[in-house]
């Protein structure tokens, strides 16, 4: 077993403490509870890599299997509304992969990185390239743990060690095998690639939703995956009949 590469953990509370941010992030990190998964440094590409994951099944247990007396939001859009007051998440349109009483996990996929591609990642993982090499944008998945790598993919896709289906349309799977078929051709007919993830702690994302910081629409699968990165957030919008224009950081909920 090689050593896992960790970068740093942050958070995505607006107005945190670093204190209150690293407990708040301490806590969405166990509730995902997947270990070196694609442990990918950004800024230190010749580190050594480990890619263990638990088994779907008790992941899908710790990130699903708790009481909720919230509404359930995964497998939501949360849309940043303007001037929300922290520029990580600016423009940002956010998929909700578990949302529970427990806190909220969601991947940024409109923000792709500017200094890392699907390359790097398989060329550090010993993965041979070829003609046949999908072209999987890689994004900013999120402030915490930049080390890890998600990949977020449409519901045809069943990985052999560790696919969590969020629902019927959309999967996220964190373990190598999934890009060693990116590498082929094969794998997911949708799919885009992030690093970290946004993570909230208990009642966290409800008073930012509270505080208007976000609005909510479904996700869609041509939105997600179908639409440019520079037109997502504006898509989101026009998918609730919002026009940005008309849109301040003082308005409701829609």
């Amino acid at each position: 077993m090689v050593d896992c590469v960790i970068v740093t953990t942050g958070h995505s509370g607006r107005g945190s403490t670093q204190s209150e941010g690293q407990r708040k992030g301490a806590a969405v990190f166990h509730l995902l509870q997947m270990r070196c998964v694609l442990g990918f440094s950004k800024s230190h590409c010749s580190e050594r890599v480990c890619y263990n994951a638990l088994p779907v099944t008790e992941m899908q247990h710790m990130l699903f299997g708790m009481s909720s007396n919230t509404t359930d939001l995964t497998g939501k859009l949360l849309i940043a509304m303007p001037e929300m007051g922290d520029p990580r998440f600016e423009r940002s349109v956010v998929y909700l992969c578990a949302h529970s009483d427990e806190g909220a996990m969601g991947l940024i996929v409109n923000k792709p990185t500017d200094d890392v591609v699907l390359g790097d990642l398989l060329e550090q993982l010993d993965i041979p390239q070829g003609p046949s090499t999908r072209n999987i944008i890689v994004h900013y998945g999120g402030p915490v743990e930049h080390g890890r790598g998600f990949v977020l993919h449409s519901s045809d896709y069943q990985s052999d060690t560790a696919t969590l289906q969020v629902d019927s349309r959309f999967g996220m799977t964190a373990t190598v095998d999934i890009l060693q078929e990116l590498a082929r051709g094969e794998g997911p007919s949708s799919a885009l690639m992030a690093l970290g993830y946004a993570g909230w702690g208990p009642n966290q994302l409800e008073e930012e939703l509270q505080e208007n910081g976000w609005l909510v629409c479904d996700a869609e699968l041509e939105l997600v995956f179908g639409t440019s990165d520079t037109d997502k957030w504006m898509s989101a919008l026009h998918s609730m009949g919002i026009d940005a224009l008309n849109l301040s950081a003082s308005q409701g909920r829609a």
